[in-house]
């Protein structure tokens, strides 16, 4: 519930912005006093009148509010609110926020806000998936923002929901629970996490590499959720042009021995490991110190086996440490996830099959099942985000019963 809850909502010109009266209404509902921060645009589309009266306040929309020099402070604001919501959230508003184009009041007051910022964007399927929009975006996300859309929005994979804003009633429990779960400490919090993500790459010359079609965006949503709950996350990251998550340790490698190196030397002060870096199990026995040539003839690469950096955690791990392993599999997952969890020495697997479309590599959607010695859960396709919550969700109840 949000009740005591101080919200600002940023309101902008959207044809959506006849639902930030709805979503007032949710607020208050719950309990939540609510200061509106309209743009000028935006009470084009909807009048200052309608949401005073719903929020028994001033609608706030220019720095000046009168004519005699009196002035309204983005700073308070900022100092009084305990969230801000922008709903609905523009292309352009976003694009402000991004990056830092103080220009009305709005962008002011969320450049000045301390508390933590949820937005709903809400433009035309062009608008939305624009490379513009979408690296405004996930700049904002990089930022710490929170992004509420529909679950095949931002950065999904389909086309259903793009750029719509997510309706009202969700956007307010989004709110709600972000802060019930704030409300209650974690067993995640202060614990170490080292996190593998990612793919590696193994040399065959100079110039070519053994490698795989890994994001690591699996990982780093991992890594983003435990850092909310309070957790030291190291994340080991593989060869990704992914931002790392606010307030997260990164080491960076690019092979398997690399990897193998860091994750072993991290594990030893690590509470718990999540591997759900996608390691190649061959690496080209001889490396050329030359770009090798084309021939007439065919080439052939002989391959050794790399390290099995599950296998070495779990026979180092600790009745006290907890390892989480991931199984990526084309058939007979079940059977192969098993026997894996058991090889690893893990707490619990994470199963994903290349047979879901639309998940696994280079998408941002998932569909999981969570295998352990005496349960199996299976989860629906959602974004990789979600997905992490799922995860973390069952670490914590692991951590607990230890």
């Amino acid at each position: 519930m949000l009740k005591g809850k101080k919200i600002v909502l940023g309101i902008t010109g959207s044809i959506a912005a006849y639902k930030s009266c709805l979503l007032i209404r949710e607020f208050v509902k719950q309990g939540a006093e609510v200061q509106v921060v309209i743009t000028p645009a935006g009470k084009e589309f909807i009048t200052p009148i309608t949401l005073s009266a719903l929020t028994h306040k001033p609608v706030v929309s220019e720095f000046f509010s009168q004519r005699d020099g009196t002035w309204n402070s983005h700073v308070d604001l900022g100092l009084w609110a305990d969230a801000m919501v922008v709903a609905p959230c523009t292309a352009s508003t976003i694009g402000k926020m991004a990056h830092g184009i103080a220009d009305n009041m709005l962008i002011t007051t969320y450049l000045s806000m301390k508390a933590p910022v949820f937005i709903a964007p809400a433009m035309d399927l062009d608008m939305y998936r624009h490379p513009s929009t979408q690296a405004n975006l996930r700049t904002l996300q990089s930022y710490g923002n929170h992004i509420v859309e529909p679950a095949s929005g931002f950065l999904a994979s389909g086309l259903e929901g793009k750029g719509r804003m997510e309706e009202p009633a969700v956007i307010a429990q989004y709110v709600s629970d972000f802060f019930d779960k704030a409300s209650v400490t974690s067993p995640l919090s202060g614990k170490n996490i080292m996190i593998t993500a990612g793919p590696t790459y193994e040399k065959i010359d100079p110039v070519r590499f053994i490698g795989n079609y890994s994001s690591g965006k699996m990982g780093f949503a991992i890594a983003e959720e435990c850092q909310k709950r309070g957790a030291n996350v190291t994340l080991v990251a593989g060869p990704v042009s992914l931002k790392t998550p606010l307030g997260v340790n990164r080491i960076d490698v690019e092979s398997c021995e690399d990897m193998y190196n860091a994750a072993t030397s991290t594990f030893a002060q690590s509470d718990v490991a999540i591997l759900s870096a996608a390691v190649a199990d061959f690496r080209p026995a001889d490396v050329a110190d030359k770009k090798i040539k084309r021939g007439d003839d065919d080439m052939v690469i002989r391959l050794s086996p790399t390290h099995d950096i599950a296998a070495a955690l779990g026979k180092a791990k600790t009745t006290e440490q907890t390892i989480v392993a991931f199984a990526l599999e084309t058939n007979d997952e079940e059977a192969n996830a098993q026997r894996k969890l058991e090889k690893k020495n893990a707490d619990f697997i994470v199963l994903n099959s290349l047979q879901n479309k639309g998940t696994c590599f280079r998408t941002d959607d998932n569909q999981i099942e969570i295998i352990s010695r005496s349960d199996k859960k299976e989860y629906p396709k959602c974004s990789k985000a979600q997905t992490a919550v799922y995860i973390v969700d069952e670490l914590e109840r692991v951590v607990s019963s230890k």
